[in-house]
């Protein structure tokens, strides 16, 4: 396989996400080499399976340190972000007596001390298919009685239930929401006078403006392939697919699907992935030889006018050059400007069923999701709130994508519902190499028929 004879690396730095085991979310600022570790197996799934009520006694009961005070152990291992919530814990551990929190930051397996019946007794994590496993399987604590709850927007909290729901309940409280899409030098966008595109004409047309005055439209990295992924797959596929409604009639079908169904990667994702080649094709030459941090350090340099990467870039590229008048704007793939961003729950806040201390656990919950708290790190992180009646962002290089956040107009990244025994990054670069677009769907819905076979 090409990603091989290239050594492609899976490692993704991403936008907030904490490690997590699905090619999801958006990738952690720093690469981490837990980041596709494998998810759980089959066998843990079973064992979750029966956690929920297995554990279940043990929410009575409490523990209380020498004190007197209820001790509960808060896990959030977002890298960038450790010293933030620790200064948090710090304080609000200052303003009373009755809670004590210890901030675990650590690299421990979730599935590990969920498994053990030694889960935290609140989590601040990246939703994605790992997290989506512990709500299917019953692992999560209903949150629905939380007022906090009733402030969510109905069309963030639908982000959650596109992966998985358990009898109804409300076992996930997204707390941030980062946006990805198209960065821009605005400088080389008005030396060339091209404007921002909103229709797929227009970005051809955008593209080949830059090519002709000698500018490289795209600077793409296809060493690693994670950037294809979230990248260029994600935003063609997103931009031109209702990708939720694909995958909920996907797993419909379940082992039954067949290779004439109208539901299927090549019926379905043909067009976009037509279209991803062509954006492709103005992609820098070495493209297949550069990586993320080649990236960062290209497009700071200003040696391209686009760069498909979502706000965790933007402080690699900084320390390029800090005085950039960037932009970002979501991937037009259609004919009319009817466009969408990609989004992640960036963070979410969750209880298993096995704490311990639930309710002191809930009070601390609360107390994350006050305005001032959480509106705060959103402000301070790139990203927007899922909160009714949000505070607009202030930071112009993200602030394009403001509109189509508050009108609901985004989704979840097509990749990011495969799990990683599916190599979809590897498929991503051996086609964006090729050119041979239809191969790679193909191989696509082979290995996805073979996965449902095997989970049915």
């Amino acid at each position: 396989m090409l990603s091989r004879s290239l050594g492609a690396s899976e490692t993704s730095p991403s936008a907030g996400s904490t490690p997590a085991p699905f090619t999801a979310s958006g990738p952690p600022a720093a690469a981490d080499p837990q980041w596709r570790r494998t998810g759980p197996s089959r066998r843990t799934f079973l064992q979750l399976a029966g956690l929920g009520a297995a554990t279940a006694a043990l929410a009575g009961c409490t523990s209380t340190g020498a004190s007197g005070a209820t001790q509960i152990r808060f896990f959030q291992n977002k890298p960038e972000v450790i010293g933030y919530f620790g200064e948090l814990v710090e304080a609000y551990n200052s303003s009373q007596n009755r809670i004590r929190v210890t901030h675990d930051s650590s690299p421990t397996s979730l599935v590990a001390q969920i498994v053990r019946g030694a889960p935290p007794d609140l989590a601040l994590y990246n939703y994605n298919l790992e997290t989506s496993t512990y709500v299917a399987r019953g692992v999560l604590s209903d949150l629905a009685s939380l007022p906090e709850t009733s402030r969510i927007r109905p069309d963030v909290q639908a982000l959650v239930t596109q992966y998985a729901t358990y009898q109804g309940q409300t076992n996930v409280l997204p707390y941030s929401i980062t946006a990805a899409g198209v960065i821009y030098n605005k400088t080389i966008f008005a030396d060339n006078g091209v404007e921002v595109p909103t229709t797929w004409p227009e970005m051809l047309a955008a593209c080949q403006s830059f090519s002709d005055a000698g500018v490289t439209p795209v600077y793409s990295t296809y060493k690693d392939v994670w950037t294809l992924s979230q990248g260029l797959f994600d935003y063609s596929g997103g931009g031109s697919v209702d990708v939720a409604e694909f995958y909920k009639k996907l797993k419909n079908e379940g082992a039954n699907i067949l290779p004439d169904s109208p539901t299927t990667f090549e019926n379905t994702f043909g067009g976009a992935v037509d279209r991803m080649l062509q954006v492709a094709s103005f992609s820098n030459p070495d493209a297949p030889a550069r990586a993320y941090a080649d990236g960062n350090l290209a497009f700071g340099s200003g040696e391209a006018a686009m760069y498909m990467q979502g706000p965790w870039a933007f402080s690699e590229i900084e320390k390029v050059n800090p005085n950039l008048d960037l932009g970002t704007f979501p991937l037009p793939m259609k004919d009319d400007a009817d466009n969408r961003v990609r989004v992640n729950l960036d963070l979410s806040l969750w209880i298993p069923q096995g704490s311990q201390n639930k309710s002191a656990a809930r009070q601390f919950l609360s107390h994350l999701m006050q305005p001032d708290i959480q509106d705060a790190y959103n402000s301070d992180n790139l990203a927007y709130s899922p909160n009714n009646n949000p505070i607009a962002v202030t930071d112009p290089r993200i602030a394009e994508l403001q509109p189509y956040v508050d009108e609901g107009l985004f989704y979840q990244g097509p990749n990011t519902y495969i799990p990683p025994t599916i190599p979809i990054g590897n498929y991503l670069q051996e086609a964006v190499i090729s050119g041979d677009g239809t191969e790679f769907l193909r191989t696509l819905d082979s290995d996805w028929r073979r996965l449902a076979v095997r989970t049915s």
